[in-house]
């Protein structure tokens, strides 16, 4: 005959045994389950900003080969986003220029605004563009290894604040740019035959 011995274990030991671990999993897997809920939520509302286009840079295509286009806020007085706002800028002759830790846009035109008086900003001021460090750091390695420059391609309203998208951009030689007209001419009479 075997004899089994139970061993007695107090209501506090089975708690901490068999119920704790239980129920930090559950915390665990909670905390993570409203983590990437709120992280589905902020894309969705991300995806469903109302953007609307300002000023283009249409030359930019033309003059440049686009590589890489980063999305950058631009820090604005009052005056100047109202402006915006009513589309009051102009970004063809714009360009960035990148420091050692900052960007900024230069020469770009906001029209002043007409209800601002005294209080208006200066039309062609440098104005500070925000990004992260890492997005500055690569401007600034495109500009000194690869020889590249950085335009303004677009500036846009997203959620209510002005945003301007810049790209890292090679020149094109003028045997690149016959080469786009004559390809955008060959396209348009193909369009024209098809319609025919």
């Amino acid at each position: 005959m075997v004899t089994t011995v139970t061993p007695k274990f107090s209501e506090k030991e089975i708690i901490l045994a068999f119920v704790l671990p239980v129920t930090k999993t559950l915390l665990h897997k909670k905390f993570f389950l409203a983590k990437k809920i709120e992280q589905t939520r902020l894309s969705c509302y991300n995806l469903n900003m109302k953007i609307k286009i300002v000023a283009t840079n249409r030359k930019a295509k033309f003059e440049y080969f686009l590589e890489d286009t980063f999305e950058a806020g631009v820090s604005l007085k009052g005056s100047e986003i109202k402006s915006i706002r009513a589309g009051q800028i102009s970004i063809k002759e714009a360009y960035i220029r990148v420091d050692e830790h900052e960007a900024w846009l230069m020469e770009a035109h906001v029209a002043p605004y007409a209800e601002a008086n005294r209080f208006n900003h200066a039309p062609r001021r440098p104005r500070q563009l925000l990004l992260h460090k890492r997005e500055i750091k690569k401007l600034r390695e495109g500009i000194q290894r690869k020889g590249l420059t950085v335009i303004a391609t677009k500036v846009y309203l997203k959620g209510g604040r002005a945003k301007i998208e810049i790209a890292l951009a090679r020149g094109k030689k003028l045997h690149d740019k016959r080469h786009a007209l004559k390809k955008k001419q060959t396209d348009r009479d193909m369009k024209r035959e098809m319609r025919y």
